[in-house]
């Protein structure tokens, strides 16, 4: 019976025409199915790992650490004494790892695949029974079990061997059991973030997927309800997640999308207001994703998705894109989509992946302003600037957010030149997520090296002080230049307070960009301005020549592309180029450079201005 009830997610079962839809995919697919068939996974930046049958599912392999198999409200897995990570096991059971080898099913009917995931499951819920592992100590890891054992279930139900009437039986009771504990164990706090969206959207899940069995109907109708209302909460009317990431906007989008796209497909309403948000928050996504495909490293990211099925690059979010557009039916967003299709194949099925443009078609290439959530995007061709000069995380908690404002990620001439920092890890090193979210570690002036806003504790790793208020002052854009002017009082707190005001000026043309840093208040202060180097960018410091009318420049050498980044000012700045690290996904360091510009000085006396363009084009007088 609930197999045959209709589900979002279609079955793909002709791997020709996936193939047509986006070539080597299927390949990428079922190579990705074999290694789940050898347990073999790369998770949170582990690289590749085989792990041994059966899974230890409440360890951290990475480290060893082991959770006891103890009811979950007694369960300390923050564990800040040690360098133990909860996200390992909680990764390795939402079992996203393994949704190939349902896929691979479908397109090969080897039901070696859907053994392996059976037999994966058989494993999992021996080792955690309700309640009683780390698996379940935090309400959204259930809930993100839900989803991804529902698209399994449609799968693989036909699959000779799930027709075991005694493993079905098993699955379903423990299925049900996760809407039940969800239902139970709601995340619902003052101000609300992604976990209460994850409980709500594996709420509505289970509610759809077992209909009129037992409490489902309830959930479904509590989850919705809670969807509803959260989504203005946390989404701003131009389409930006107030949790202020880059990776969390796209999880959030997926939580508050699956569900309604779940809803109508069983015919259910999703009004208009609810369908206009997601596709501005698509709007959102189309503007921050470069060239390219690739996203800036904004905020906190923990590889989080809510049901990975496509095959692209993991900070690949243009899926999204036409998603929104082919699901919501907004029209512009398929003009502007850009990107591989598999994923929307696998989400909403072949026949809407076929409405959608090859990937062959540009992307947008139009400046936009994001007030609300406080980015904004100078953009024309393969330049593209992404600026943060909005509010904090988490509607001023902190949340997912950094001490970031005015500071900037740049594209030029498709060669990605400056770069965040990223996230790196969370309770795993109390102190390098400080580090990662510290505002030396984002491209923006820092002054006596005081934070933009003050850490609460060493580790409250979610919490900020709401000491920095934005205010955005000029945004202009026309056929040939884009600018934004903004600035902030996050030094205001200090004895002698300043202000901090950035303009940045895209000159389309030629491919350059200017920014002046002006510091407003009195007395004298450290000021260090740093800028940090996209891995593969080699960096030379040229020139460092002191005296009134200072001029620096660094040369920069990008594959065969050569800029120059150079700096003028009235007062006496010290450069050094120091080795920097980016995150460029979870648990993942990279090495690179940093440029420091510092100064002591007045307010007055260090108005500064640099450009950063390739070596044709002159800098500015």
């Amino acid at each position: 019976m609930l197999a045959a009830r209709p589900y979002v997610h279609p079955r793909l079962d002709d791997a020709a025409a996936l193939e047509r839809l986006e070539p080597g995919g299927t390949e990428l697919l079922l190579d990705r199915a074999r290694r789940a068939l050898r347990h073999e996974v790369d998770l949170l930046g582990s690289g590749s790992v085989v792990l041994p049958d059966p899974i230890d599912w409440h360890q951290d392999f990475k480290t060893g650490h082991r959770w006891p198999p103890e009811f979950h409200r007694r369960i300390d897995y923050n564990n800040f004494d040690r360098p133990s990570d909860v996200k390992v096991p909680w990764e390795l059971s939402r079992l996203q790892w393994a949704l190939p080898l349902g896929q691979a099913w479908l397109l090969t009917k080897d039901d070696a695949y859907a053994a392996a995931a059976r037999a994966l499951l058989e494993s999992w819920i021996e080792a955690n029974p309700y309640g009683a592992s780390v698996n379940w100590a935090c309400t959204m890891e259930p809930a993100l079990r839900i989803l991804s054992w529902t698209w399994l279930f449609h799968a693989c139900a036909d699959a000779p061997s799930w027709r075991d009437p005694r493993f079905r039986s098993r699955f379903i009771e423990t299925l049900y059991l996760h809407g039940d504990f969800v239902a139970r164990n709601l995340e619902r706090a003052d101000v609300n973030g992604n976990h209460y969206t994850a409980d709500a959207a594996g709420l509505v899940y289970a509610g759809l997927f077992f209909g009129p069995i037992g409490r489902a109907a309830r959930w479904a109708r509590n989850g919705w309800r809670i969807l509803l209302g959260e989504l203005s909460r946390q989404v701003f009317p131009d389409g930006v997640d107030y949790e202020a990431s880059i990776a969390y906007h796209r999880l959030v989008l997926e939580l508050f999308a699956y569900p309604a796209l779940y809803r109508m497909r069983l015919d259910l309403p999703v009004d208009a207001a609810y369908r206009d948000r997601l596709a501005q928050m698509a709007r959102f996504t189309a503007a921050y994703t470069r060239q390219d495909g690739s996203v800036p490293l904004w905020g906190d990211a923990d590889d989080a998705r809510a049901l990975p099925l496509g095959v692209q690059a993991l900070n690949d979010h243009r899926y999204l894109i036409g998603m929104i557009a082919v699901g919501c039916g907004a029209a512009d967003l398929t003009d502007c989509f850009a990107g591989p299709r598999d994923e929307v194949a696998w989400a909403l099925g072949m026949d809407a992946a076929l409405r959608l443009p090859a990937r062959a078609k540009a992307p947008p290439s139009t400046s936009s302003a994001f007030p609300d959530g406080g980015f904004y995007v100078l953009r024309s061709a393969d330049h593209h600037v992404f600026i943060d000069c909005g509010p904090l995380g988490l509607a001023g908690r902190g949340g997912h957010g950094h001490n970031d404002l005015l500071s900037f990620e740049a594209v030029l001439h498709g060669a990605h030149l400056v770069t965040d920092c990223g996230a790196y890890l969370y309770s795993a090193s109390p102190s390098e997520r400080n580090r990662f979210r510290s505002t030396a570690c984002h491209n923006t002036p820092q002054i006596d090296g005081e934070e933009l806003n003050r850490f609460v504790g060493p580790q409250l790793l979610w919490v900020l002080h709401n000491d920095a208020a934005h205010e955005p002052l000029l945004w202009s854009v026309d056929e040939r230049r884009s600018v934004f002017e903004g600035r902030h009082n996050g030094y205001a707190r200090m004895n002698r307070p300043w202000l901090v005001r950035r303009r940045f000026e895209l000159d389309s043309c030629v491919g350059r960009l200017t920014i002046t840093d002006i510091f407003e208040g009195e007395g004298e202060h450290e000021v260090s301005v740093p800028w940090h180097f996209a891995p593969g960018v080699e960096a030379t410091l040229a020139a460092d020549v002191p005296g009134e009318g200072t001029e620096g420049a660094v040369d920069m050498l990008v594959g065969s592309q050569r800029f120059e980044l150079r700096w003028r000012s009235d007062s006496l700045w010290r450069a050094s180029l120091v080795p920097g690290r980016i995150s460029p996904s979870y648990g993942v360091v990279l090495p690179t450079s940093s440029l420091r510009l510092t100064r002591r000085g007045t307010a007055r006396s260090l108005h500064t201005t640099l450009a950063l363009l390739a070596p044709q084009y002159g800098a500015p007088a």
